[in-house]
């Protein structure tokens, strides 16, 4: 079973977490695919956080609007290839902390696969959540509407940032959530996503 160091997610809505509905910075791990280990944030070992003044967990602040103000959040992953602890960075060179080498089995080499995107937990049964998605509307309605990543990099064997090769978009939903990719000067390699969750073509 591979390993899954990630979930950096820059918008968590967890009303059983955290207490209210405020999108907020955080992160989770596992190492043997959510079957007995991991926890968010720092709610047990793992995470090592260096720097604290970034707080993990906090509510995000400002957040984009719909059709209004839009706010980017910079983050970085990579393997220190000394020590093999994976480092993030959040913002221009400030580091929040690693996750030990000790914690992966296949990550102690290098990753093979990075995913972007967004994540919605789904416990209804016979009908589909109404939770949405990043702004709730889907990937067609573009800048100012829908969520957005841009910017898209990798880091290779020397340690350098490139577009990532082989870049695939993939909505499981996509009646309810949906994905539209692009490439420009400007963003580099970027997708829109998100949708409403329920609606009438998602029952």
């Amino acid at each position: 079973m591979p390993d899954l160091l990630l979930s950096i997610h820059i918008e968590d809505i967890s009303p059983e977490l955290y207490g209210d509905r405020r999108p907020r910075f955080f992160t989770y791990w596992t190492n043997d695919a959510y079957r007995a280990t991991g926890c968010y944030n720092l709610l047990c070992s793992g995470f090592v956080q260096t720097n604290h003044k970034i707080a993990i967990g906090a509510a995000i602040t400002p957040t984009s609007s719909y059709r209004g103000g839009q706010f980017d959040i910079s983050l970085l992953i990579w393997k220190d290839p000394k020590h093999g602890n994976w480092w993030l960075q959040f913002g221009s060179g400030i580091l929040v902390g690693y996750w030990p080498s000790f914690l992966f089995t296949h990550l102690r080499g290098h990753a093979t696969m990075v995913q972007f995107g967004g994540e919605v937990v789904n416990n209804r049964r016979g009908s589909h959540t109404s939770t949405q998605m990043g702004s709730g509307h889907f990937a067609g309605e573009g800048f100012r509407k829908a969520s957005y990543f841009r910017n898209l990099q990798v880091v290779d064997w020397d340690n350098n940032l490139i577009p990532p090769p082989n870049l695939k978009v993939l909505a499981d939903h996509p009646n309810c959530y949906d994905i539209r990719g692009g490439s420009n000067r400007v963003w580099g390699n970027y997708f829109y996503y998100g949708g409403p969750g329920r609606n009438p073509r998602c029952p």
